[in-house]
C-alpha cells in the first residue's frame, strides 16, 4: 500500500503551481492590457476575461484592481525569505541570499517581456508605482527580516510581530546589517535585470546575475577593463 504522506504532496505542488499559473495570468493580462489602453481604462472584467477567469477568481488573488498591476510576481518575496532561511548553513549571508534570489529569478529570461511592458506601465501611471514602490519596500523589510533571523539576531519575525506592530517599530528592532544586505540584494536584482534587458544579445542572464553578486562579494572593487568591458 501507499504512503498517504507520499500522495499528497505532489497534490500539494500541483495545486500551488496551478494558483501560480492563475495569479501570472492575471497580472500579464493586466501588464498587457494596460501598456495597450492605459491602466485608468482596464477593467476587472477586462482582465479577468483577458486571463480565461472569472471576476469572482480574480478577487480570489487580489483585494483590488491595482493590486495586479503592483508587482509581477507578489508571491516572489515569500519564496525567496523562505530559500533564505532554508539555504545551508556553512553559506555566508550574501551567498544564501544570492542562492535565493537565483532560483527566484530562473525563468526571468521567459518572462522579460512582461517585466518590460511592466515597468512602461508604472512609469504611465505615478499612483500605480508609488503602489509598486510600497510594496517593494515591504517586501524588503520582510527579507531584512528573514536575514537578521539566519544571522540569529533580534528580528520581528512572523513569530515576533502582532497585529499592532507597526513598520517603524520593526525597522526599528532591525540592525543595520541585514537592512542594508536586503536593500542591495534588491538593487543587485534590479540592475541585473535593468543591463541584462538592454544586452539580450551579449549575455545570459544567469551570467549577469553571478557577475553583479561577484562585484558585491569582492567589496566593489574598480573593475578591470575586461569587465568594464561586459
Amino acid at each position: 500500500m501507499q504512503d498517504v504522506s507520499e500522495t499528497k504532496a505532489p497534490v500539494s505542488g500541483l495545486r500551488e503551481r496551478k494558483k501560480r499559473a492563475t495569479r501570472a495570468a492575471l497580472t500579464e493580462a493586466a501588464v498587457r492590457l494596460a501598456a495597450e489602453h492605459g491602466a485608468e481604462h482596464v477593467t476587472v472584467e477586462a482582465i479577468s476575461e483577458a486571463a480565461g477567469v472569472s471576476p469572482r477568481t480574480f478577487f480570489n488573488y487580489f483585494d483590488s484592481r491595482d493590486d495586479a498591476f503592483a508587482m509581477v510576481d507578489a508571491e516572489s518575496g515569500a519564496r525567496v525569505r523562505h530559500g533564505v532561511l532554508e539555504a545551508p548553513a556553512g553559506l555566508s549571508p550574501l551567498e544564501a541570499l544570492r542562492e535565493a534570489m537565483a532560483a527566484e529569478l530562473a525563468q526571468i529570461e521567459q518572462r522579460h517581456e512582461v517585466w518590460d511592458l511592466h515597468a512602461r506601465v508604472l512609469s504611465a501611471s505615478p499612483h500605480l508605482l508609488a503602489r509598486s514602490l510600497a510594496a517593494h519596500l515591504a517586501d524588503e523589510l520582510g527579507l531584512a527580516e528573514a536575514l537578521a533571523e539566519r544571522l540569529g539576531g533580534p528580528a520581528t519575525t512572523a513569530a515576533g510581530s502582532t497585529p499592532s506592530t507597526t513598520e517603524k517599530e520593526r525597522r526599528r528592532a532591525l540592525d543595520l546589517y541585514p537592512r542594508l544586505l536586503a536593500a542591495v540584494g534588491g538593487t543587485a536584482v534590479r540592475v541585473s535585470v535593468e543591463h541584462w534587458c538592454a544586452r539580450q544579445d551579449r549575455i545570459a542572464f544567469t551570467d549577469v546575475f553571478r557577475q553583479v553578486f561577484e562585484h558585491l562579494a569582492a567589496g566593489l572593487p574598480a573593475p578591470s577593463g575586461e569587465s568594464r568591458r561586459s
